[in-house]
């Protein structure tokens, strides 16, 4: 299945489109590491997580997992060895908090971006989330409500892409 998302702030998934939002940068062929942009490409979603503790598992043909407490993800381009990976916290390195006040990593597909291997200062923590109330722009990933997340994701397979298009 492919998975469409245009500078319209649409994604679109065969007939059905849904808004979105993007990162604050806007989207970037030349993605690197805290400039707010989404990355223009065609990229696989490798698996889903999600906090076990407020939603049901997601009905998705990806592989789940949940989320617990201590999950991070590390964003720190010195962190060579960790760079664009989960790790758990407390980690020596800045990373990203996966276990969230908010709602928006309630559920989250990781985005194959930067990641076979990492190279550090391209970016990290793409992710498809769950949006703001009123789709705020992103760090860089591509945010949806959260029923339209979860219909998303009970389309995709191993061999979904996610093709985002300047």
């Amino acid at each position: 299945m492919l998975i469409t998302v245009g500078s319209d702030a649409r994604l679109r998934i065969g007939e059905r489109q849904f808004p979105c939002a993007l990162g604050r940068g806007g989207i970037s062929a030349a993605k690197r590491e805290g400039d707010g942009a989404t990355p223009a490409g065609s990229f696989p979603l490798r698996h889903v997580l999600f906090r076990a503790d407020r939603l049901a598992r997601p009905a998705t043909a990806l592989a789940v997992h949940p989320i617990a407490p201590d999950d991070g993800w590390c964003d720190d381009p010195a962190d060579a060895a960790h760079y664009n990976r989960p790790v758990r916290l407390p980690h020596a390195g800045r990373c990203e908090r996966l276990w969230r006040a908010d709602a928006l990593y309630d559920v989250l597909a990781v985005i194959g971006y930067n990641d076979a291997p990492p190279v550090p200062g391209l970016g990290s923590a793409i992710f498809l989330h769950v949006a703001r109330p009123d789709y705020a722009p992103t760090e860089g990933c591509v945010a949806l409500a959260l029923p339209h997340l979860l219909a998303v994701l009970a389309t995709c397979t191993a061999a979904s892409l996610l093709q985002i298009e300047p």
